[in-house]
């Protein structure tokens, strides 16, 4: 959201008429911040009590009255011992002018009752906000500046839109997004969990959700086998000198968990997989005739995450990366590229999503490493190769790693999301830094390329993608449970689970639900749990061999024998279709 954006002006200008609502019931609040957010706004307070959600309703009339006032937004320029004057008592704000350059302009917003430090812009006036267009949504707390070193306050989060239309249809929205939470999703399907006495961030996979891991590897590992890489293993930690070449102790080490002394030594887990492959590729003296060099791996990682950005599955101590590292001499870099886009489309087709978009990171302005000349040929390489494969891309300026530019694919799920998920990324750094060479066709020693490539970012991430995607009913070819029988009444028990067994042996995980509930229950049940085909049998089915299947969502499909059934199931499996 740009500023020039009415619906950033109405945000930033919503957010001031909350602070002056707050100021009305907390004449003594210390103001921080309150800037304008994608889909709301928020603002930061220091009050002598917690907020309940009756504050937040008074809060929120009040904010009604001010908005219906007609009250302009004012805009002034002071001198900085102007501004330290008018907020004497805000330490907050004293601190934020403390901070601003000298020189810089000290700009300042007032309405009604309330003046702000502040940029801007707004509205003109608070006529231009609809007094039924915003809704105050949740407290949360946050450390002043974000550091755990400074005091707590009290964060009030907020939306507001240009209609009361608009706020209805984000707030059903919202509604969606919840009953997709993967966090929820996760508990009612017995998927996973996360232990925080044994430690926060650490994902406990459930017999359920393990299966659809093992689904989703399985076939990452045939296709990655299919398209000509190697699947590698390295190990969980490594002396510090490692990560000291690497470049990781002097640019990542505040993600990385502390040292542990073995024989004297310093080693650290890792936080990344690509020292490792580089070590496998220093183990032998390379020719041109072996490059490519496609290493892939499934590595497990672990980076220090601050406690209040834990969420879920999406943000975690302990993850698993779908790697690769691709070694190639210049000549091959630009088909290697090509080749990891169609091979990623290809990917993320079989997961159901089609949506893809591409963004083309450039050089930071700040500090970087390689020749100028080498970043514009890189960056040069991958337009052409998103252009080849078909797709447009968006420039992301600036947006580069300090080691070379990079090609991010987001996927859009099934409500609109957008989630980054593809990287390739080039390299400048790590090659130099290991002293890489492969022997060409010259017989002189060359540096080679070298690739990141990511495709579904983590297991971790992906699944809880995956489990929102689909709020929780996943493909056939991906749901831990194909299959559930359930005998109409309990003469029935033996032959509903002969029925299972029979697809268990033939690789269709399946079970019989033989407890005591009725069999409706016992069908509402397996809706619950989304399982994707309910097979009921009775008399008849026992007599001709065959099951009655009721699809998940409720449809009724025609009677099939057993033979039938598993070949409509292994086919929908093999063409990986959603039911």
């Amino acid at each position: 959201m740009q500023r020039e954006d009415k619906l950033y002006r109405i945000r930033h200008s919503t957010a001031h008429v909350m602070a002056e609502a707050v100021l009305e019931i907390f004449p003594d609040a210390k103001l921080a911040i309150g800037p304008p957010i994608e889909d709301g706004f928020y603002y930061d307070f220091d009050l002598p009590r917690s907020l309940t959600e009756g504050d937040l309703a008074d809060i929120g009339e009040r904010m009604k009255r001010i908005m219906s006032g007609q009250h302009r937004f004012e805009r002034r320029v002071v001198s900085r011992e102007e501004a330290k004057a008018l907020f004497g008592g805000q330490a907050y704000k004293l601190e934020l002018i403390d901070g601003l350059p000298e020189g810089e302009e000290i700009s300042l917003y007032t309405q009604d009752t309330f003046t702000d430090l502040c940029r801007g812009p707004h509205v003109e006036s608070t006529e231009e906000l609809d007094p039924e267009g915003f809704k105050l949504l949740s407290v949360a707390g946050a450390y002043w500046r974000g550091s755990e070193r400074n005091p707590m306050l009290q964060r009030i989060y907020g939306t507001a839109w240009e209609s009361k239309a608009e706020l209805d249809a984000y707030l059903a929205r919202l509604e969606e997004i919840e009953k997709r939470d993967h966090r929820k999703l996760g508990r009612e399907l017995d998927l996973f969990s996360i232990q925080d006495d044994a430690g926060p961030g650490l994902i406990y996979w459930h017999p359920n959700g393990a299966r659809v891991r093992l689904a989703i590897e399985d076939f990452w590992r045939r296709e990655h086998l299919a398209n000509g890489y190697e699947i590698v293993f390295s190990p969980h930690l490594a002396r510090s000198w490692l990560w000291k070449t690497s470049g990781h102790l002097a640019n990542y080490a505040d993600i990385m968990f502390s040292p542990m002394d073995v024989d004297g030594n310093e080693y650290y887990v890792k936080p990344m997989n690509c020292p490792f492959h580089i070590m496998m590729y220093r183990s032998d003296i390379r020719s041109y005739r072996d490059l490519p060099i496609r290493m892939a791996e499934l590595g497990t990682v672990y980076r220090y995450e601050r406690s209040g950005v834990l969420h879920g599955l999406m943000r975690v101590r302990g993850f698993t990366q779908d790697d690769a590292h691709i070694f190639c001499s210049p000549e091959q870099v630009g088909s290697e590229i090509r080749e990891v886009l169609r091979f990623s489309l290809g990917m993320w087709k079989a997961f159901g999503f089609t949506e893809i978009k591409a963004y083309l990171a450039t050089r930071p302005a700040g500090k970087s490493v390689g020749e100028d000349v080498d970043w514009k040929a890189a960056t040069r390489t991958l337009a052409e190769a998103i252009e080849a494969e078909g797709m447009t891309y968006e420039l992301d300026e600036g947006g580069g790693a300090f080691y070379g530019p990079k090609i991010d694919l987001k996927i859009k799920d099934a409500i609109g999301r957008e989630w980054q998920t593809t990287t390739v990324q080039f390299d400048f750094n790590l090659p130099a830094l290991f002293d890489l060479r492969f022997v060409d066709r010259d017989g002189k020693e060359k540096r080679p390329v070298m690739v990141h490539r990511a495709l579904l970012g983590s297991i971790e991430r992906f699944f809880g993608v995956l489990i929102e995607h689909y709020s929780g009913a996943f493909p056939v070819w991906l749901a831990p449970l194909k299959a559930k029988a359930i005998p109409v009444a309990p003469a029935f028990n033996a032959y509903a689970e002969s029925v299972a067994r029979f697809l268990e042996d033939n690789g269709v995980h399946a079970r019989a639900d033989l407890g005591d509930q009725r069999m409706n229950a016992k069908i509402r049940l397996a809706q619950a749990e989304k399982v994707p085909y309910t097979l009921v049998v009775g008399e008849k089915e026992r007599g001709s061999n065959t099951v009655s299947i009721r699809v998940r969502g409720g449809e009724q499909l025609s009677a099939q024998t057993l033979p039938e059934f598993l070949g409509f199931v292994r086919g929908k499996i093999e063409r990986k279709e959603l039911i």
